[in-house]
């Protein structure tokens, strides 16, 4: 059940303009009701600091076991900006360079008989300007589409690029223990889950969010459900699968595990040994290339972040999509406030697009 305390807590401005708290929380469950949306957790920063955070519905239709605040959900391409960090850092301590190409750190080629994969820098990879298509499968083959830097086209492939990179440079590949992918690509396990929770996910105190599936994460797991709501089986993560589309979209995690590290963008502690310095943190989130424009605003890409460019101030964020499970993150650098949204169905692409933009007017007006 929806309290009126919450709805007041998260919405704010946005109750008040609506008239009474009541008209919110019946709005929310109209939404699910109407977008086959079981289960949905919800994580609100506000100057600075979690000021709301709770779970609606159901994790399990057939179950009926309830969204809690420990609900872990599938990030999808949430994962993007987490693993950017990690990049950013690397690049800081000289371990790599944004704008050297990735050629130079690896012995093996990516892609074989394209030389302009000898272009390709992480800079071109974290701002989607790599010329990789999106996902490589058996009809569509692992290809470069144009010249790196010369436009934007969204890539999961180059994020895996850049994480096999960063695998070889800092972590170590078990070849006894590899998976076969589309496209005929094999891949091999490797120490990514490790060694991001080491250098990100712990120093954020993300302690509920992991790459790796595991007993402990299956107890507190959300099920994926259809856009009929119908549930089915969660996929349940080996390290090649990790290896694979770890940095692209193999986060779990919770709501309010991902508002710890918003947090942690919005108001940066001290640079250390696996914090960014204020440097880092300002590259990171530079609009690098600018996507499209419409009526008093335009969509750019930073390093990992889509940034949207209002009269008001700059809006960052980040959605994810894989099967069953869509979410959302997004904050304001100048508010210090954003929000996380994550659902477990494949009606929450709906549910996003109808109630992310009042939760965002409610935060950023």
């Amino acid at each position: 059940m929806i309290r009126r305390r919450d709805i007041a807590g998260i919405f704010g401005a946005a109750t008040a303009a609506y008239g009474q708290e009541s008209e919110w929380a019946g709005r929310i469950q109209q939404t699910m009701e109407e977008t086959n949306v079981p289960g949905l957790s919800i994580a609100v920063v506000r100057n600075g600091k979690v000021e709301w955070r709770r779970g609606f519905g159901v994790k399990d239709r057939q179950s009926g076991a309830p969204v809690q605040d420990g609900t872990m959900f599938e990030a999808a391409s949430m994962s993007k900006p987490v693993f950017a960090y990690r990049v950013m850092k690397l690049c800081e301590t000289g371990k790599m360079n944004l704008d050297t190409p990735l050629t130079r750190y690896t012995a093996g080629r990516f892609l074989k008989d394209d030389p302009r994969l000898d272009l390709i820098t992480a800079r071109h990879v974290l701002s989607h300007t790599s010329g990789f298509q999106n996902h490589r499968s058996g009809e569509a083959p692992l290809k470069i589409g144009f010249a790196p830097g010369e436009r934007w086209q969204y890539s999961g492939e180059g994020f895996a690029y850049l994480q096999s990179v960063v695998s070889e440079l800092t972590g170590h590949v078990n070849p006894n223990q590899c998976g076969k992918y589309g496209d005929d690509l094999e891949v091999c396990a490797t120490d990514f889950a490790g060694s991001m929770k080491k250098t990100v996910l712990g120093p954020f105190g993300m302690d509920s969010s992991g790459y790796l599936w595991s007993d402990a994460f299956a107890k507190r797991m959300a099920r994926p459900h259809d856009r009929q709501g119908v549930p089915f089986a969660n996929k349940k993560s080996t390290a090649p699968d990790v290896a694979r589309y770890g940095s692209m979209g193999g986060l779990l995690t919770t709501a309010s595990d991902y508002a710890k590290f918003l947090l942690g963008v919005i108001s940066p502690p001290p640079a250390d040994a696996f914090r960014i310095n204020a440097a880092s943190h300002r590259e990171w989130l530079r609009p690098q290339i600018k996507v499209s424009e419409g009526d008093g605003y335009s969509i750019w890409w930073a390093l990992g972040w889509r940034i949207a460019r209002l009269a008001k101030g700059d809006l960052v964020s980040h959605g994810g999509d894989n099967a069953g499970f869509h979410s959302i993150a997004e904050f304001s650098l100048k508010d210090r406030s954003g929000f996380v949204l994550l659902t477990n169905s494949d009606g929450g692409t709906e549910l996003i697009k109808r109630l992310a933009p009042a939760i965002s007017q409610s935060l950023h007006n």
